[in-house]
């Protein structure tokens, strides 16, 4: 009886045994936690709107005709560039100048009856003067006299009127710039009863060019006059183009239940590769900041989880002194975790700008801080992170 209890202890003891040194030689170590962390760093950072819109020329102007007629003369053609004065086109003249060889004639006419009716109504003065004729025949005289004067002034306004409808043949340029448009081709009539036909469509300076962007309701209350603006096309999908907001038109344009208001960007075209007519994929820079002191925006997000809570100590921020930072009229409140050490501070921050990937701090941090920037990394791999946003063109450096 003692040899088979004395078996079993010894069985018993070599089970703990072996399952004792199981445990030490087998278990998994518990690895450490690495934390994602980032320090604070000075950079470009903006808030912006986008829109898209159409390329056009900064002031045209349309060319008509104020008479009718049959086109005899085509002076200039599509892309042409023209001169202030120069002569872009002619109606056929021999109706009009017919009309006004008739006026003059006319004129001629009623010239010769006012002479006639002059010399008359001096005779009839002179013998009203000594009785020998009645006073009607004197107020005859005088009726046919100024009827004769009448008829010279009338004759004369119908011959400037149709010497000035002849002049009106020569089509001439009103401004130095270039033919968009040309509608019209010799032999071809042109009506101008009811309405004046547009003839050619000039642009006077394609070498500065305008954006109408349509920019939505809600995005038009943060643009302005004289903001930064860059778009690009479709022609020059690698090249950016800058430009100015010259002007937020009052008038809206409802489409589909949209409602957007256009917006004028003034864009220069030096090395002419803006033509008009071209879609545009416009980017407004409301706000911008060129050295700011920046972390990305998770790092706002991160709360620490139950895993954490193991290998870290937690100091949270005060409720009270949450609610005084809270009320700053700089900026929103936000709070991020500081790592030092095995200790994990919750500190406040006051955020300025946000372009959901980077944040702007103007209160709470420094470039020494060490950021928590997101819970951890499975395998313990931790990539670098960058609160650097690169500078769209055009955006100034930091001095």
């Amino acid at each position: 009886m003692k040899k088979s209890y004395k078996k079993i202890l010894i069985t018993l003891s070599v089970i703990v045994i072996a399952g004792l040194v199981w445990f030490v030689a087998f278990k998994k170590k518990e690895q450490p936690i690495v934390l994602p962390t980032e320090k604070p760093t000075y950079g470009y950072i903006s808030q912006s709107v986008t829109a898209t819109g159409t390329i056009q020329p900064l002031d045209t102007v349309s060319v008509g005709t104020q008479v009718s007629g049959t086109i005899s003369a085509v002076n200039a053609d599509f892309n042409s560039r023209v001169k202030k004065g120069q002569l872009l086109a002619q109606l056929d003249k021999t109706l009009l100048q017919a009309v006004v060889d008739q006026n003059r004639a006319n004129l001629q006419t009623q010239r010769s009856q006012l002479i006639f009716n002059q010399s008359n109504f001096a005779r009839q003065k002179l013998l009203y003067s000594t009785g020998s004729i009645s006073k009607l025949d004197y107020e005859t005289s005088l009726n046919t006299y100024n009827a004769a004067v009448a008829g010279v002034a009338n004759a004369e306004a119908q011959l400037r009127s149709s010497t000035k409808n002849l002049s009106y043949a020569d089509i001439y340029s009103p401004i130095d710039g270039v033919v968009l448009s040309r509608n019209i081709s010799i032999g071809q009539t042109v009506a101008a009863s009811f309405s004046t036909p547009t003839l050619f469509v000039l642009a006077k300076d394609i070498t500065k060019m305008q954006v109408q962007a349509a920019i939505d309701e809600a995005d038009i209350g943060n643009v302005a006059k004289g903001q930064r603006a860059s778009f690009t096309v479709d022609a020059y999908i690698e090249d950016s183009f800058k430009g100015t907001v010259a002007e937020v038109r009052l008038h809206p344009k409802v489409s589909s239940n949209v409602v957007t208001y256009t917006t004028i960007i003034n864009a220069p075209n030096d090395d002419m590769k803006l033509k008009p007519g071209m879609t545009a994929n416009i980017t407004v820079y409301t706000k911008e900041q060129n050295n700011a002191l920046l972390i990305s925006s998770k790092a706002l997000n991160f709360t620490p989880d139950s895993i954490i809570n193991k290998q870290f100590v937690l100091q949270p921020v005060k409720a009270k002194a949450e609610t005084k930072e809270a009320g700053s009229n700089v900026g929103k409140a936000g709070s991020v975790w500081i790592k030092k050490g095995n200790i994990l501070v919750q500190t406040l921050v006051i955020i300025g700008l946000d372009d959901n990937t980077h944040a702007e701090i103007l209160k709470g941090l420094n470039t020494s801080d060490e950021v928590v920037s997101s819970l951890p990394v499975p395998g313990g791999v931790v990539a670098e992170s960058s609160s650097i946003l690169p500078a769209p063109p055009g955006a100034k450096k930091k001095q």
